[in-house]
């Protein structure tokens, strides 16, 4: 087997990439990279170098890849580092360039080395990281980072060396309910009572939904769509990380895996909460609207994603970092993980030693968050590794909360 670098996803076959085991992410495909790279979201210019290493076997056959990226920032990433690269620059330092190893504007749990089924896992591993490694070193990097791994990466490269970075997002676990009712019913009786009269509110508005994929995402649609995700970055003062060209793209190559929620007022379109549905889970990315409306961004977001959830069986619901408010509405403290691996020794010491606190930290905020589930005690509760067991049977011997809201 060799190794090899790309400059662009555009290099590798669609069908050898995807032959890779992508463990059902979208984000993955060589359809979701190269729309990032063709539209310019993800290139030199961004800060975003495509820079992927790929392992081929002696027939030339594509057995391993990792999409990875030459970074003259930190922006996009949601791991922040930034304080790292302060402390590089005030002991004269270059914290940049690094190697990121992840899909572009992507906080979202997934594979980070994708591997071709049929080959030892073990030994393609061992490779990938020993060519990421050299790239890192040829190019002069000062680290290189796996964002969001999933718990199989983790594992696979638990004897590499690599620092890891615990930190917490709020995700959403399918138990096979049968509705929307069905979920609600797990809620204690104000939580469920609470959730009700924020969907009456958008009810009582005179707002109904479409339900849009990536084929309906054309012309006006798309128009109307990107506008209230491009206003969303200018109410806060930023450019957005996407244009119109890469959901166009996405829209076109992709079209099963993207879908819109769209709020409309008679025939007026108010707000879009924009998806990717992978092969168990959905992923919450993008929200706008053009003001203000009472729990309009609670219903759109969250409860329109958990009811299509819930029809279309999928297990899982994403919605995206940050956002304490999720979890009135059902989504539970869940750990999501990175990886580093930091050249220089005394700075690999000093990041270690922090993320060790750091680590104990966010252990404590995570419990304390876990308090505040709306879930009756008796009712499947996802605990802090996401396992979800059920409550205790002597749990069903307490008291109900009361009539149903």
């Amino acid at each position: 087997m060799r190794a090899r670098l790309v400059r662009a996803i555009e290099e590798v076959a669609p069908a050898a990439w995807n032959a890779l085991d992508r463990r059902g992410s979208p984000f993955l495909t060589h359809e979701f990279l190269h729309a990032l790279e063709s539209s310019r979201c993800a290139a030199p210019e961004t800060g975003w170098a495509p820079t992927h290493v790929l392992i081929e076997d002696a027939g030339g056959r594509l057995v391993g890849a990792m999409p990875l990226y030459l970074k003259s920032h930190s922006h996009g990433e949601f791991v922040f580092d930034f304080s790292w690269a302060r402390a590089y620059q005030n002991h004269g330092l270059d914290y940049y360039p690094k190697l990121v190893c992840a899909p572009p504007f992507t906080p979202a749990t997934g594979p980070r080395l994708l591997i071709h089924p049929d080959v030892d896992r073990r030994l393609v591993t061992r490779l990938l990281i020993e060519a990421a490694r050299e790239c890192r070193d040829r190019i002069g990097a000062s680290s290189l980072h796996l964002l969001f791994p999933d718990e199989a990466d983790r594992e696979a490269l638990a004897d590499e060396g690599l620092l890891q970075r615990l930190d917490c997002q709020f995700h959403w676990r399918n138990a096979g309910y049968a509705d929307f009712d069905a979920y609600l019913a797990t809620f204690t009786a104000d939580k469920r009572k609470k959730a009700r009269r924020e969907r009456r509110r958008v009810a009582e508005a005179g707002l109904h939904f479409e339900e849009l994929t990536g084929h309906d995402l054309t012309g006006a649609k798309l128009d109307v769509v990107y506008g209230f995700y491009a206003d969303t970055f200018a109410r806060h003062g930023n450019a957005p990380y996407l244009n119109r060209r890469f959901f166009e793209t996405i829209a076109r190559t992709l079209p099963g895996a993207l879908m819109v929620k769209l709020a409309v007022a008679g025939t007026q379109p108010v707000a879009a909460a924009i998806f990717f549905r992978g092969d168990d889970t959905l992923y919450g990315r993008y929200w706008g609207s053009d003001g203000q409306w009472h729990s309009l961004h609670f219903e759109t977001c969250y409860y329109q994603g958990i009811e299509y959830c819930i029809r279309e069986g999928l297990a899982r619901f994403e919605p995206g970092t940050q956002g304490e408010h999720k979890i009135a509405r059902g989504f539970a403290p869940t750990a999501v993980w990175s990886l580093h691996d930091i050249v220089h020794p005394g700075f690999r010491e000093a990041i270690g030693a922090y993320l060790t606190r750091e680590r104990a930290a966010v252990e404590e905020y995570m419990a304390a968050a876990d308090e505040h589930v709306p879930y009756r005690r008796d009712a499947f509760v996802d605990n802090l590794d996401g396992n979800g067991p059920q409550a205790d049977a002597a749990a069903a011997d307490r008291p109900a909360d009361g009539p149903a809201a």
